[in-house]
């Protein structure tokens, strides 16, 4: 007499099947703070777990993603889709969905990369339009556009007082610095069927209501070739930028608008340069090699190089200055290093050719 086995009736298996498909497709909640990785080779934004160092979530990056920023509540994540100056728009994700939004759309401002979020406002530079704007989120409009006039407008950093902006042009050579002013009387000067000049000692007398007209000006300080990332140090004085074709890092006086120093820094290829949260040193990525380059900031000296891979792009600090986060493009992988001891301690796998990185901090 044959044995008669016990089998598991088909929609059983196929229940356990779906539960235990959902369950690896879900993804876990949106940790805060987030650690944001953006794969180029996937067109995926990656959320990791920074203390775990887990993939906590993933969402459609849209095409070509090269930088990325969180907005200041933690809950929208953008990304510029570059296309080498081709594309023309920027990728929202909510992060605590973690789905893709409907694109924002940049019409003629093609290009763009670089980006910032301060003062409620999403900052951007757009190559092929040689411009850097702002996108409100509140109006879903883009409220303002500047022209730099200079080749492969880059990089973007608007500090926290919204009256300065520096980007890199990485063909043209330069950074440029644009500063917002007050000028009282533009519009008002005499001329033909025009407005009477004021009365001396009113130099207000004719202007309509309201706060005076702003209008900004733009200084042009040439650097080294290839200048691409930049950082400016805590507390705002200097500005360090990294010029790939010359393997040098050009020192920028803030106030002077002028560099005081250009180091023979040997770092060809350089991508991106981040100081520490304290100040006391500078990083140096480079996709042109294997190492990490380290300087002090105070001395200029190079301190340390950090073999992490084949090549780098994206950096990040924590905020605590603990651990800086090196996007090690060609090996697919995020270096973490630790800024105690210099040395690389993790590794984050978050798809392929991971490049532009953020913080996402929940308030």
């Amino acid at each position: 007499m044959a044995t008669r086995r016990s089998v598991m009736p088909l929609f059983i298996l196929l229940f356990v099947f779906t539960c235990s498909g959902t369950a690896l497709l879900n993804a876990a909640d949106t940790p805060s703070p987030a650690l944001l990785v953006l794969s180029k080779g996937d067109h995926a934004l990656f959320i990791v777990n920074p203390t775990t160092l887990t993939i906590a979530g993933q969402a459609p990056s849209g095409p070509d993603p090269h930088e990325v920023i969180a907005d200041d509540d933690g809950k929208i994540a953008y990304i510029s889709n570059y296309g080498g100056g081709s594309y023309n728009t920027i990728t929202p994700v909510d992060l605590v969905t973690q789905k893709a939004l409907p694109v924002i759309d940049l019409g003629p401002l093609r290009g763009p990369h670089g980006l910032t979020f301060v003062g409620g406002k999403l900052w951007f530079t757009a190559e092929g339009a040689k411009v850097v704007g702002s996108y409100d989120p509140a109006t879903k409009k883009i409220d303002w556009v500047l022209g730099t006039g200079q080749d492969r407008t880059h990089m973007i950093y608007v500090f926290p007082d919204l009256k300065r902006i520096v980007t890199s042009n990485v063909s043209s050579a330069t950074m440029t610095f644009i500063e917002k002013v007050t000028n009282p009387g533009r519009g008002f000067g005499p001329g033909p069927g025009g407005p009477p000049p004021p009365p001396p000692g009113n130099a207000n007398a004719g202007r309509p209501p309201g706060p005076p007209p702003a209008d900004w000006t733009e200084t042009i300080v040439p650097v080294g070739r290839g200048a691409e990332g930049f950082d400016v140090s805590p507390g705002g004085k200097e500005i360090w930028a990294a010029n790939a074709q010359d393997g040098t890092i050009s020192i920028i006086d803030v106030a002077g608008k002028k560099v005081i120093r250009t180091l023979d820094a040997n770092v060809r290829g350089a991508n991106r340069l981040k100081f520490t949260p304290d100040g006391k040193l500078v990083f140096v990525s480079t996709l042109a090699g294997p190492d990490l380059a380290i300087f002090d900031a105070a001395t200029r000296q190079n301190v340390k190089r950090v073999k992490i891979g084949h090549g780098a792009a994206g950096i990040l600090m924590q905020p605590d200055g603990l651990r800086a986060y090196v996007a090690c493009t060609p090996d697919d992988y995020v270096a973490v290093i630790d800024l105690r001891s210099l040395e690389m301690i993790g590794k984050i796998s978050a798809g392929k050719q991971p490049d532009g990185l953020a913080w996402a901090i929940r308030k």
